[in-house]
């Protein structure tokens, strides 16, 4: 069996891409003189809120993921960020890998709204990898598995995030909305001449705020 090593070395936003990707940099060792001649590599992104503090604005922010800080004890769980795909190029002893990360900005998915909650610090993210190793054997090549226990750590700047989100949707966000509340909020705009669906909103929190 060839024994393979996975590490992230960076996170950074791809300058170029039409949608929010991060790219991991990751390293990739294989023990031994043998090449490799190819990894089908897999990886599962997660995140573990325990790993790091949170103010109290943040606090604020996560309410609807993990409820009122005395919860936190049995509601802040490791969670799933999403799944990513690379094929790593035949090598011998170390090599390294961009691994996408495509992001979204949808307040309704639990990542995006953790990520959007955090002011400082790091977003602590654990890599789970997995996939397919192809080297050579008697046929030319064989076939094992990336064993299951490989996995690495890497807290990620929160300015990272920030600057992606930034790049893509400078000073806006998204929120879906139900058909007939967009034509309700469509209407009542019109009605009062407001520009945007923004002013739109805006009124209406005020109105509720003279209340």
């Amino acid at each position: 069996m060839t024994e393979v090593t996975f590490a992230v070395l960076d996170i950074a936003p791809e300058p170029y891409a039409v949608t929010p990707i991060l790219i991991a940099r990751i390293g990739v060792a294989a023990v031994g003189d043998e090449p490799v001649h190819a990894i089908a590599l897999r990886c599962q992104v997660r995140i573990e809120p325990v790993r790091r503090g949170y103010t109290d604005d943040e606090a604020a922010g996560l309410l609807d993921l993990f409820g009122p800080r005395e919860r936190w004890s049995t509601t802040q769980h490791t969670f799933l960020w999403q799944h990513s795909t690379a094929m790593v190029p035949g090598f011998s002893g170390a090599t390294q890998v961009e691994l996408p990360l495509e992001c979204t900005y949808d307040f309704e998915v639990a990542a995006a709204k953790y990520l959007h909650a955090l002011r400082d610090g790091t977003v602590p993210l654990q890599f789970l990898f997995s996939g397919t190793i192809f080297v050579p054997g008697a046929r030319g090549f064989a076939v094992q598995q990336v064993p299951w226990d490989r996995e690495d750590r890497y807290d990620m700047p929160v300015s990272v995030w920030r600057g992606l989100i930034a790049q893509h949707y400078p000073n806006t966000g998204w929120l879906r909305l139900g058909r007939d509340t967009i034509d309700e909020l469509a209407a009542y705009k019109s009605q009062r001449g407001l520009l945007s669906f923004d002013d739109a909103i805006m009124s209406l929190i005020s109105r509720e705020e003279i209340r």
